[in-house]
């Protein structure tokens, strides 16, 4: 049992080092159509890896082919908005979130980026 403990600890020791980076889509699921045809999305970004080099964070919003940059949500810690045009009497646009940032690493620093999964933005009829 002991042996199965060390394995085990061996075998977990780097994702416990490495740590662990989320993004979270802050965005509701639905938006009422708007006449200005742009729409805010939200998203917050954590992490506990320590070799993320502080200050180094951009993120961007991609919809199709097209990205947006995001900026950071003032007075909010990481948190990053956006707003994305959508095309007159669009129904439905998906989109995903993408953060690059450097990390230190042997030699220097190196680029790196979180891609978030897809998500769906459904427009409904402005009332």
């Amino acid at each position: 049992m002991l042996k199965i403990k060390k394995c085990l600890f061996v075998l977990l020791l780097p994702v416990l080092i490495a740590g662990c980076t989320t993004v979270g889509n802050l965005t509701p699921g639905q938006y009422p159509g708007s006449a200005s045809g742009f729409y805010r999305v939200e998203a917050s970004w954590r992490t506990t890896q320590s070799d993320v080099v502080p200050g180094s964070i951009t993120a961007s919003v991609m919809v199709g082919n097209n990205s947006y940059d995001m900026r950071p949500v003032p007075v909010v810690q990481d948190r990053w908005e956006a707003f994305i045009p959508v095309s007159a009497g669009a129904e439905e646009i998906r989109y995903r979130y993408r953060f690059d940032f450097m990390k230190y690493a042997i030699g220097g620093q190196k680029p790196d980026s979180v891609l978030s999964p897809e998500y769906r933005l459904k427009i409904t009829a402005a009332k």
